[in-house]
């Protein structure tokens, strides 16, 4: 079994939020917004994994409801 690495997990993630949340139309603002941020800060960060930031699991159930999605569609491998 190959060794799992959280950090290609977390990008992952972030690649396919960005990826449904383009799909939906919504911008990184309104996203954060709805998250109940006032910038686009934890969104653009999180979605690149910039600096190692990343979504928890509060963030994921939230995104999941806003994009209408299973939370599952959040850690799938999107090609």
């Amino acid at each position: 079994m190959e060794e799992l690495n959280i950090d290609k997990v977390h990008q992952q993630i972030g690649k396919n939020i960005a990826e449904l949340r383009k799909a939906k139309n919504i911008s990184q603002l309104e996203l954060s917004l709805k998250l109940g941020h006032k910038s686009v800060s934890i969104v653009a960060s999180a979605e690149r994994f910039y600096k190692k930031r990343h979504f928890n699991i509060e963030h994921l159930i939230k995104i999941a409801h806003i994009l209408e999605v299973d939370i599952c569609d959040l850690l799938k491998p999107y090609k």
